[in-house]
């Protein structure tokens, strides 16, 4: 197949055709990270494997959404946020918006804790959705995490006081093979009498195999290099539907589903009751 981005000034027809290659792929598997599309339109052979491409790739999307030919939404980035207190035009409207996101805490019920856990802030907002749905915890790490956020982390599972399933999915390559067992260890430490669960999910070697997922140039720079062979595979490689899936299979092991759905009932009626009170202040 004939790459259509390349290092060298690009024709008008390459540049549409690139485009092309962008949209489609974005129509069909959305939100994604700019890193989780280069490495798909690697995998399908539309673009070479090197960091000159991806800067190319950056610049094309940035382009097409500025022009409005692609959604904003279409892309995740959950680096960029800002703090804001809501606020709101009356009483009546500030109980109407409770009611619509007043949620029941599903797991009161459930015999399980489950924590998602993600190296990469960027890839929250791929998975945010699904871990939003069964109002999962998602932390995210940023990498080694900090002691604070450790500790904070292993009182709130001490607290809850229940089997704690945490799954993490983070990158394969000489850091990311040690920093799940860094986050283990110091929550099992701040949280000695605690009953947890600790599976890395991905990136694993046999999804390297089975999903052939692009690698990289294992960073020699990494002090922790020299104990690990071969090349490296960013998380970003998993195509975000597959991750958006594994991260729903690894949710679901652990609900009761009657529970689940007397939950939902529940959680519906006082819905309801809250609207009804909404309404006695107009």
């Amino acid at each position: 197949m004939t790459r259509l981005i390349k290092t060298k000034r690009r024709t008008r027809a390459e540049i549409e055709a690139a485009k092309e290659a962008v949209y489609s792929m974005l129509s069909v598997d959305n939100p994604m990270t700019l890193r989780q599309l280069f490495y798909r339109l690697v995998s399908n052979g539309t673009i070479g494997k090197k960091e000159t491409e991806y800067s190319s790739l950056a610049n094309l999307t940035k382009n097409m959404r500025m022009n409005g030919e692609l959604p904003f939404e279409w892309f995740a980035d959950n680096t960029r946020w800002q703090r804001n207190p809501r606020s709101y035009s009356s009483l009546e409207r500030g109980v109407e918006i409770f009611a619509e996101a007043y949620r029941r805490d599903i797991w009161n019920s459930q015999t399980n804790y489950v924590e998602i856990w993600l190296e990469k802030d960027a890839l929250a907002g791929v998975v945010y959705d699904v871990t939003a749905e069964f109002d999962v915890p998602l932390m995210v790490s940023r990498g080694y995490s900090s002691l604070s956020y450790l500790h904070g982390g292993a009182m709130q599972i001490e607290a809850i006081d229940k089997p704690t399933y945490i799954y993490y999915f983070g990158d394969y390559d000489p850091s990311g093979r040690d920093i799940p067992r860094d986050i283990e260890t110091k929550l099992r430490t701040f949280a000695p009498d605690a009953d947890i669960n600790f599976q890395i999910v991905g990136v694993t070697p046999k999804q390297i195999e089975i999903l052939k997922l692009q690698t990289r140039p294992t960073k020699k720079t990494d002090s922790r290099s020299k104990n690990f062979e071969g090349e490296s595979v960013e998380v970003d490689a998993i195509p975000p539907g597959i991750l958006r899936s594994m991260v729903r299979q690894v949710i679901e092991r652990n609900i009761n589903k009657h529970q689940l759905e007397q939950a939902k009932l529940i959680e519906q009626e006082e819905r309801e009751i809250i609207t009804r009170v909404a309404r006695t202040f107009r």
